[in-house]
């Protein structure tokens, strides 16, 4: 049977609360090293994600922070998705529009893909369709899906999270 050790005085209270501040400061520190956040985060940048998943994905910290929580709940698969899209409306080789959109589709549209997104069954087929001929807007549609998918649910349980929280106690 383990042994509850419990404090005799008040200074041993104070002891056991200044190690448990320690620790969360400690816990602040490592969510700052983990978004490479060496300066001080910005009390109005920080503010400012909380009110909307555009001003969060603007911010580098905030993208960041974001990433850390969609990896946290194992749907790191929608930002990457994202921000993939992003980089693909900026090709402007044919050729190269052509291979990296068979990759995004193998890669996230296709059923059972590695890294497969929560799309409908008519999406899936339409972006199977626009990968024949690609365009720089073939993956709009699964794109606005899962930015949508993102606001609606990711986006709310990251504010409420201890990652967002503890940066916001960090300020």
């Amino acid at each position: 049977m383990p042994w509850l050790i419990l404090p005799s005085n008040q200074q041993d209270n104070r002891r056991i609360m200044n190690r448990n501040e320690k620790r969360g400061k400690n816990k602040n520190k490592d969510i700052k090293k983990q978004l490479n956040c060496r300066e001080k985060l910005n009390p109005g940048e920080t503010l400012l994600w909380s009110q909307s998943l555009e001003n969060l994905l603007k911010s580098k910290y905030g993208m960041a922070a974001f990433q850390t929580f969609l990896k946290s709940e194992y749907s790191y698969e929608n930002i990457e998705f994202w921000l993939i899209c992003e980089e693909y409306k900026k090709i402007r080789s044919s050729s190269r529009l052509t291979s990296r959109a068979q990759k995004i589709f193998e890669c996230y549209i296709e059923a059972n893909a590695p890294k497969e997104i929560n799309i409908d069954h008519q999406t899936r087929d339409l972006i199977r369709q626009n990968v024949k001929t690609p365009n720089t807007s073939c993956f709009d549609e699964a794109q606005r899906i899962v930015y949508s998918l993102m606001e609606k649910d990711s986006y709310p349980r990251f504010l409420r999270s201890d990652i967002y929280s503890s940066l916001m106690a960090s300020m």
